[in-house]
């Protein structure tokens, strides 16, 4: 009779209390996740093989791999074994999302988030200048001018831009926290979008504000893009949240 090699423990985990097992045994995985042990689309353990290894119940096992799935940093389907995931901001973006399409004042709230997050992420990116977030940058500046007054498109180029001002940090969880805040981004560029009376001007306005932070970051010069993006701020806020006041009122 041939039995199955012993696979080496991955998580690496002394649970010191019995309460609130689930937790403990899912911040155990979680932590394999996030520092490499298990790669991004690479299997998890079995979840009886999970529940051997920190000596708990099966049950316990799974309530764990839900929190995680939940979490959005594994993967789960009905008779399949569980995933790791990349780190990313989808359970973020979704909880934003609901937050800003439920009312003009979380809109509000949320777009101050953005505009206090963001100055000190411009600083940081032109501190590192990180390679993949500059050429993301400098390709969502290209698609901005290929989507003159084609909403969604220049929308979606708004969005590769701030994401590439994020990646320009070299931080990952900075990364995250901005493809968290697409939805907030999404809901005010639309806004910005739609106003009826948008001229030319106003569309190429908005691509030389996006240049000049770019500019401040390439130069390295911190100061300069922590005020390119206020400036930018400022200005899409007056005139989305002027499309936003037209909108509620038409409600009422």
């Amino acid at each position: 009779m041939t039995t199955s090699p012993t696979r080496k423990p991955i998580f690496s985990a002394r649970l010191a209390s019995p309460l609130r097992l689930a937790d403990a045994v899912s911040d155990a995985i979680a932590a394999a996740l996030f520092d490499g042990r298990i790669a991004p689309g690479e299997a998890l353990p079995p979840e009886g093989e999970i529940a051997r290894e920190f000596g708990v119940s099966k049950p316990i096992a799974r309530e764990a791999l839900r929190q995680l799935t939940s979490a959005g940093l594994i993967s789960t389907q009905q008779g399949k074994v569980a995933r790791a995931k990349a780190l990313n901001g989808e359970p973020l973006e979704r909880i934003y999302g609901y937050a800003v399409r439920s009312s003009l004042e979380r809109l509000r709230e949320a777009n101050e988030m953005r505009r206090v997050i963001e100055t000190g992420i411009a600083r940081l990116a032109a501190e590192r200048r990180d390679q993949a977030g500059l050429d993301a940058m400098k390709q969502a500046l290209a698609d901005m001018r290929a989507s003159l007054r084609e909403p969604s498109g220049f929308t979606e180029a708004d969005i590769l831009f701030h994401l590439g001002l994020a990646m320009a940090t070299g931080n990952s969880m900075i990364r995250v926290q901005m493809e968290g805040l697409r939805s907030v981004q999404r809901e005010v560029s639309e806004l910005f979008s739609r106003r009826a009376n948008r001229t030319d001007a106003d569309w190429n306005a908005t691509i030389e504000r996006h240049q000049a932070i770019y500019e401040a970051i390439v130069a390295g010069d911190a100061d300069l893009a922590e005020q390119s993006i206020r400036v930018h701020f400022e200005a899409a806020d007056i005139a989305s949240f002027e499309v936003a006041d037209k909108l509620a009122a038409a409600k009422q």
